[in-house]
């Protein structure tokens, strides 16, 4: 199979849940990540073709947390396996150069499974 993604993405290992920076709700839990967006764990379907501004933390190598802001624009989503549950796809389109740094660095930490 080949690989057409411009950017490595890493399974989380860890809960990292994502808030809707507008309602202050969660809308779901990564499941993987890059600098350039996401696959999310959703219990309800995003909008389709929707712009959100979301909120989530990743720790950095010495485990402190890193708060990340992103605009993302949702492209996908499909049914997952478990009742209720929705797997979403979101690219970046806007990110603040310290927030990408840290999204790098928490891709980039030993350990985990790529995709």
């Amino acid at each position: 199979m080949t690989e057409y993604r411009r950017a490595k993405r890493k399974h989380a290992t860890e809960v990292i849940d994502v808030y809707d920076c507008m309602t202050e709700q969660v809308i779901g839990r990564i499941s993987n990540l890059s600098e350039t967006g996401m696959m999310l764990m959703c219990s309800q379907p995003p909008f389709d073709d929707a712009l959100f501004q979301f909120r989530f933390t990743v720790n950095d190598e010495q485990g402190r947390g890193r708060p990340i802001e992103v605009g993302a624009h949702h492209l996908w989503t499909d049914a997952a396996n478990s009742p209720g549950q929705h797997w979403a796809g979101f690219r970046f389109i806007d990110v603040t150069p310290e927030c990408l740094t840290a999204m790098r660095g928490w891709v980039e930490k030993p350990g985990g499974t790529y995709v």
